[in-house]
């Protein structure tokens, strides 16, 4: 890996427009009184896009970054010709997040949730000698788990045990890894939950999700991709949500390449899908509320299971705080769309035989909305659309390997005590 210097930024609070100095692994501004997101302001107002042995990290410029992992792998933006044909389109682009060598993409684990895990532990003090805690419905984790894997980060996952399956490896992982799970039934946010617990711990800390700067800027790098292949910034953003924070980011991205000045001043209109039947964010946007409606427990854990995408199964996404994916939707003239499991596997089916690769299911959420938009005259033919495929290639990259799973040190009923959970994790990375 070639020399780097850590970059500088400051950060902004999104309701305040506090400017401050981050303290290392500042998640909100002690000062601000609302809920609200922080933001990095880099002292590179333009980016320079390094060369592509440095991976993801060409984009570090706009990454709040400390230090360079080694194994990591950019997202790869290419124009579509046969699914743009069959849709009619003029100019779409297709971003590729996962495992397709035919276009140049190498992400081992098949999904975009590398982009955040690099990101993340990049930022992270090379002498952080306390455990990372990050929950997750299953590509987040196997990112992560793959990350600090490779960098001898240590780690604790938080997955629901319906979705371990997602974390399978290519080979046995380093003993700083752990996983424990909430029981059969649980979803996402029981797995939040049960993470919550862990972090009482002594010697634990939060990822922090959508409010770690470095989540955000790492997931940009699919929008600063695109718009350096492209030239100009598009016009439209199709992606799946499950929480959000993609979305957020790419309009934190987009604002960016503004200031730039060299792609033009264009907004680009977010097109974010959710899969029914969970569909609270659709259901807020609709209502024209910032607060996301109520939505009973066992309902959303029943609807998580019936969705094909397990992992747009957040039930409480950074939706309404100052900068969160309401202020994005406003902002950008945005929607929010929904398509049925039967839609998804359709617009999967279309998608390999046009495209050449199979996708994760988010991903075929999200080509199934394009689809559906160009169908009900939503989208110009002529108008530069961006595809944000966040996952894809693991049905090819499986064919080629044998993989290996991680099974959870610990399962945890849905009701656990913080004693029971604190006692158990603590023991796991006892020296």
């Amino acid at each position: 890996m070639k020399d780097f210097t850590p970059t500088s930024y400051t950060l902004e609070c999104v309701a305040t427009g506090r400017e401050f100095a981050d303290e290392g692994w500042t998640l909100a501004d002690p000062q601000c009184k609302t809920p609200s997101l922080v933001r990095a302001k880099y002292a590179k107002k333009q980016l320079e896009v390094k060369s592509d042995d440095y991976g993801f990290y060409k984009f570090c410029d706009w990454m709040p970054v400390r230090r360079l992992l080694k194994g990591s792998s950019a997202p790869v933006t290419y124009k579509s010709e046969k699914l743009a044909a069959h849709l009619g389109l003029e100019n779409l682009w297709i971003t590729f997040n996962g495992y397709h060598p035919a276009v140049g993409a190498t992400m081992t684990t098949c999904s975009f949730k590398e982009t955040e895990a690099f990101s993340v532990c990049g930022r992270a003090a090379e002498d952080e000698q306390r455990v990372l805690v990050v929950a997750s419905a299953g590509n987040t984790a196997r990112a992560f788990a793959k990350v600090c894997s490779e960098n001898n980060i240590k780690l604790l996952l938080s997955v629901p045990y319906d979705n371990i399956g997602a974390l399978w490896f290519e080979e046995p992982l380093n003993p700083c890894v752990k996983l424990i799970s909430c029981e059969k039934g649980g979803d996402y946010f029981d797995a939040i939950h049960l993470s919550d617990l862990a972090l009482k711990g002594k010697g634990f800390y939060a990822e922090g999700g959508a409010k770690n700067i470095a989540r955000r800027d790492g997931m940009a790098c699919t929008v600063l991709s695109a718009v350096t292949t492209i030239g100009r910034i598009p016009d439209y953003y199709f992606q799946a949500v499950g929480s959000g924070t993609g979305a957020i980011a790419a309009w934190e991205a987009n604002m960016r390449l503004i200031e730039d000045g060299r792609f033009g001043a264009n907004t680009m209109k977010l097109m974010v899908s959710q899969n029914a039947p969970f569909v609270p964010m659709y259901d807020a946007w609709r209502a024209d509320s910032r607060k996301m409606l109520p939505y009973d427990d066992d309902k959303a854990r029943r609807d998580a299971e019936i969705i094909d995408a397990k992992v747009l199964s957040n039930r409480r996404p950074p939706y309404g705080l100052a900068g969160g994916l309401y202020d994005a939707l406003k902002a950008t003239d945005g929607e929010v769309l929904v398509a049925t499991n039967a839609q998804a596997r359709k617009a999967a089916k279309l998608f390999e035989e046009l495209e050449g690769v199979d996708i994760h299911p988010a991903a075929s959420v999200a080509t199934a909305s394009l689809i559906k938009a160009v169908a009900d005259g939503k989208v110009r033919k002529d108008a530069t659309v961006m595809l944000n495929i966040t996952g894809g290639g693991e049905a090819g990259f499986k064919r080629m390997r044998d993989v290996w799973y991680l099974k959870p040190s610990a399962v945890f009923p849905l009701d656990a005590d913080v004693e029971q959970v604190v006692t158990k994790v603590e023991a796991l990375f006892a020296e």
